[in-house]
């Protein structure tokens, strides 16, 4: 499955004519990651249907590919303002500001490219309908401007929680929307699965928030506290590290619960979940 993923986003990219821009799209498609998304797509499609198809591997690249586009606009020195991503300098350094906007932009579209020449089927087109929405202005693009209007402010955990939901849960809940459309799942499978997805994008948040602190601390030497230096807000910032880490096995022991109460599923879905869960930095 991953090596499906990573092999036809190869060939998607390399769709682009312009060599300049093409090499900056792979670049960060290339950069590395897990794919959790795309996979948590093929295996509820997987769970429902018995497998997945060339139509599903799709609609999961496309899927990787938004999610790739909107960490390079994260990254930009006008949002997160980041230097490296998974260990290599982010878009921006390699190829300065304005091609990493455009690559971004190029992934963003190719995805919807890709989306909308498979929509042959009223499954399809809500499986696309569902990803555009989850990452559009109400979705995980409104999770971006309530994160950078609330820099350097004190929030409640009310709305870290919103923010929570739209920047990283929409992208996790529809993973497993997309995938279960096109498997062919009715409305109250949907439902189901759609919360699956919802605790777990919390616990992958929550999670990535005390990954985050805990490296830090190691590398400066300092208390897990220091977290709070960072002007973006976190779980940890919010709740302190002790409360972050309850609240994270608990919300990974509901999302496991609510994946075993699906009526479908697979081992390998399960898997998926599991490795989400229990991943490190």
């Amino acid at each position: 499955m991953y090596d499906e993923i990573n092999a036809r986003l190869q060939e998607l990219v390399k769709k682009c004519e312009e060599p300049s821009l093409q090499e900056a799209m792979l670049y960060s498609v290339e950069a590395g990651g897990k794919r959790l998304r795309a996979m948590l797509l093929l295996g509820a499609c997987e769970a429902v249907k018995g497998n997945y198809d060339k139509t599903a591997l799709d609609f999961a690249c496309a899927l990787e590919l938004i999610h790739n586009y909107s960490l390079i606009h994260d990254d930009l020195p006008c949002m997160d303002n980041d230097d490296l991503r998974r260990g290599k300098p982010t878009s921006h350094k390699m190829f300065g500001e304005a091609m990493a906007i455009l690559a971004g932009d190029a992934l963003l579209n190719r995805a919807f490219e890709t989306m909308a020449d498979l929509c042959d089927s009223q499954q399809n087109i809500n499986a696309m309908r569902t990803i555009i929405t989850a990452s559009g202005d109400n979705g995980m693009i409104a999770g971006q401007v309530q994160d950078i209007l609330n820099e350097n402010k004190k929030i409640n955990s009310s709305t870290l929680s919103n923010i929570y939901s739209k920047k990283t849960g929409k992208l996790f809940v529809v993973a497993f929307k997309a995938g279960a459309w096109l498997g062919g799942a009715d409305e109250k499978y949907i439902a189901a699965i759609e919360h699956v997805g919802m605790r777990l994008g919390l616990a992958f948040q929550i999670l990535d928030d005390i990954l985050e602190v805990e490296s830090t601390a190691e590398i400066l030497g300092k208390s897990t506290d220091s977290d709070k230096r960072n002007k973006k807000n976190t779980y940890v910032s919010v709740h302190g590290i002790e409360v972050a880490k309850v609240d994270y096995q608990q919300i990974s022991a509901e999302a496991l619960t609510a994946l075993n109460k699906l009526p479908q599923k697979t081992d390998a879905l399960c898997d998926i979940v599991l490795s989400v869960i229990k991943r490190k930095k």
